[in-house]
């Protein structure tokens, strides 16, 4: 295990041992992270979501805001304004929370289009542009969205085109009772101010070269080629399954390749093999697939869900 391995691998498990009963979204947050993208994230309140961002930020010698997003925010509020400077007698522009290493977009579909798009041009170019000049982002940025499946008054679904902004949907689930008990204990000690644990930080060259090493991990023609099959079948469904073809209006792009190709690399590094296998791409292809398959009407009358589609995609490829 190389040295930086070693530090990014020291830095999951302590993760885990702050957020009990998320250990996937850790991983997957941990993937977006060194993949160089972004990540929405879907669960109910109080599953340490929040948490989650904020303690990897406090890992990392990195700079975090937090955007809570409302239906009366402005695009102004995230990517900042030009201020009149009266001393100067010139406008100065002052920068939003958006620039920042780590930015957590909480509660994203409860602002309206015209402020959740104010995140696409930061997301895609890393730039934002205000008064005609461009302001860069730092190289290590990435934003976490958070959404509340259970509310729906008050809420402004995300587009297609900016859900594909984001290289992972990561949905996360309530934790089972084992982990509630350490959920609880943990909880108890930090009240009492009992001795926390200490993590040397990681600097963002760390990640940067995390990011480097993990181009290094081989992908064989075979897997490449299963790779691309999964992705042609989403748009070609009635190639591998009738019952397929009514159900996928649109399938994913190019970008969904990319994505499963660098996070299964990413997850085959994490799991200590320099190779990918099937399994690092069955492990992060819902979070890359589930929000870029469009479903037909009739499959969302039968209330089927894009991780079935995925799912009976995986039985119907066959396997390198």
């Amino acid at each position: 295990m190389s040295e930086i391995k070693d530090k990014i691998i020291g830095l999951k498990n302590f993760l885990d041992s702050k957020i009990i009963g998320q250990e996937d979204l850790i991983k997957k947050l941990l993937i977006t992270m060194l993949a160089d993208g972004h990540a929405l994230v879907e669960g109910a309140p109080g599953l340490a979501k929040t948490k989650a961002i904020k303690t990897l930020a406090e890992c990392i010698t990195a700079k975090y805001n937090r955007i809570q997003f409302t239906p009366d925010l402005l695009p102004s509020d995230i990517t900042g304004s030009e201020i009149y400077v009266a001393q100067k007698g010139e406008f100065e522009f002052r920068k939003g929370p958006v620039f920042a290493n780590l930015v957590l977009a909480d509660e994203i579909n409860r602002a309206p289009a015209k402020v959740q798009s104010a995140l696409l041009e930061a997301m895609a170019e890393r730039q934002v542009s205000v008064g005609g000049k461009r302001y860069l982002l730092p190289e290590l940025f990435m934003v976490m969205a958070t959404q509340n499946p259970i509310e729906h008054e008050g809420t402004y679904n995300l587009p297609e085109a900016q859900l594909d902004r984001f290289l992972m949907f990561i949905k996360i689930d309530q934790p089972d009772a084992v982990a509630e008990r350490r959920i609880l204990n943990l909880v108890r000690g930090e009240v009492a101010q009992t001795a926390q644990e200490q993590f040397a930080k990681l600097q963002i060259d760390d990640i940067l070269a995390a990011r480097r090493e993990v181009l290094g991990v081989h992908t064989s023609e075979a897997i490449e080629e299963y790779l691309v099959q999964l992705i042609v079948a989403t748009r070609n469904p009635e190639r591998y399954d009738n019952q397929l073809a009514g159900q996928v209006q649109y399938g994913a792009s190019p970008r969904a390749t990319i994505a499963l190709d660098r996070c299964a690399k990413i997850n085959a590094w994490l799991e200590g093999r320099d190779f990918v296998t099937p399994e690092d791409i069955h492990e992060v292809i819902f979070d890359i697939l589930r929000h870029r398959i469009i479903l037909t009407f009739e499959a969302q009358a039968e209330g089927v869900t894009t991780d079935e589609v995925i799912s009976r995609l995986l039985s119907t490829v066959p396997l390198p």
